[in-house]
């Protein structure tokens, strides 16, 4: 939530107005993360107390990527060079860790070896965030690397789909586990890589890639009853092993409303226009606390909410910030 926090506040004085108590709070966050987060190996902890003391570090690396993307836009806001330095060694430390097997405790045995589309993803997100703040001659290959696995081993055109998990192979692991979904988290990858189309001069195939993964996972991932996005789906239309499958959590609504939003504003797609219509009323109507601000988080299939909390420690000011940053930029461009 450090990274996460200091890239918004960082990014909405880049992009939309010379606030102090942006840049200020933004300062905070970059130095809570420098002064507390991170362990004697380098590494960083997931989890910290109020005043910084130690609680949870975790497996894999997400940490560091928001703490790329967020000294990168803090470094564009504030001029450090300290912490532009820090963006990129961060960023190479990323690299290192997405490319070398075994580095991080293993979360499973052998038995059944798989990997997720996470890495690709986020990976891909964080070189657009590094090279768009203070530039990088690398990430634009290292993007392609990224696009490469999860069109290669991700999406399945044969069967409409993009999975979640798959063998080494990129084989599907035909078992409870491997046949999960997540639409909504393989739509934030379709608009990340809509983000690129749009960098590389709307670059057609990636166009194609990133449109096809949007419509795929829309129709498996749009309740048609009840309407939002479902979070979990089987493969295979099978039951899945999560209580919560059918559940409609706030942040995949936001993914999907930039990626509708985006996917029209580069294609002229009336269907995405329509999608978007539909995402975005359905999101505004059942999260949003019209009488306090804000949103809930989690919500039951028919859209009752669930429970009132509006921040935990995965609900931050990221998703819905980012999702209203990122269609106001892109509102401003179509009405041009």
């Amino acid at each position: 939530i450090q990274g996460r926090a200091a890239w918004l506040l960082s990014t909405l004085y880049n992009t939309i107005e010379k606030k102090k108590e942006w840049l200020d709070g933004a300062k905070s966050g970059i130095d809570f993360l420098n002064n507390h987060c991170f362990d004697i190996d380098g590494q960083m902890f997931f989890h910290v107390t109020r005043d910084g003391k130690p609680i949870r570090k975790r497996r894999y690396f997400f940490s560091e990527t928001f703490a790329v993307i967020a000294n990168a836009a803090y470094a564009k806001a504030s001029g450090d060079e300290a912490a532009a330095e820090k963006a990129r060694y961060l960023f190479g430390k990323c690299i290192e860790y997405a490319s070398t097997p075994g580095l991080f405790p293993a979360k499973y045995t052998d038995t059944r070896p798989s990997k997720g589309i996470g890495v690709p993803m986020i990976m891909m997100n964080t070189a657009q965030q590094l090279r768009e703040n203070i530039g990088d001659p690398h990430c634009d290959e290292w993007i392609d690397k990224w696009i490469n696995e999860i069109e290669t081993y991700f999406v399945k055109d044969d069967i409409k789909c993009v999975m979640e998990q798959v063998a080494l192979d990129g084989s599907i692991i035909d078992h409870i586990d491997g046949r999960t979904l997540n639409p909504g988290h393989a739509i934030e990858g379709a608009w990340f890589i809509l983000h690129e189309a749009k960098y590389r001069n709307n670059d057609p195939k990636l166009i194609a890639l990133g449109c096809k993964m949007l419509d795929y996972m829309w129709e498996r991932g749009w309740d048609k009853e009840h309407g939002g996005i479902m979070y979990f789906r089987d493969v295979y239309d099978k039951p899945v092993q999560e209580y919560w499958q059918d559940m409609k959590f706030w942040w995949p609504h936001n993914e999907v409303i930039i990626a509708t939003l985006l996917a029209y504003d580069i294609t002229g797609d009336e269907k995405y226009a329509d999608w978007h219509k539909l995402v975005h009323d359905y999101a505004y109507k059942h999260f949003h606390d019209k009488e306090n601000g804000e949103w809930f988080g989690y919500l039951h299939r028919d859209g009752s909410i669930a429970q009132t909390a509006k921040g935990n420690l995965f609900k931050g000011p990221f998703h819905l910030p980012r999702q209203e940053w990122y269609c106001l930029q892109l509102l401003k461009e179509i009405n041009q």
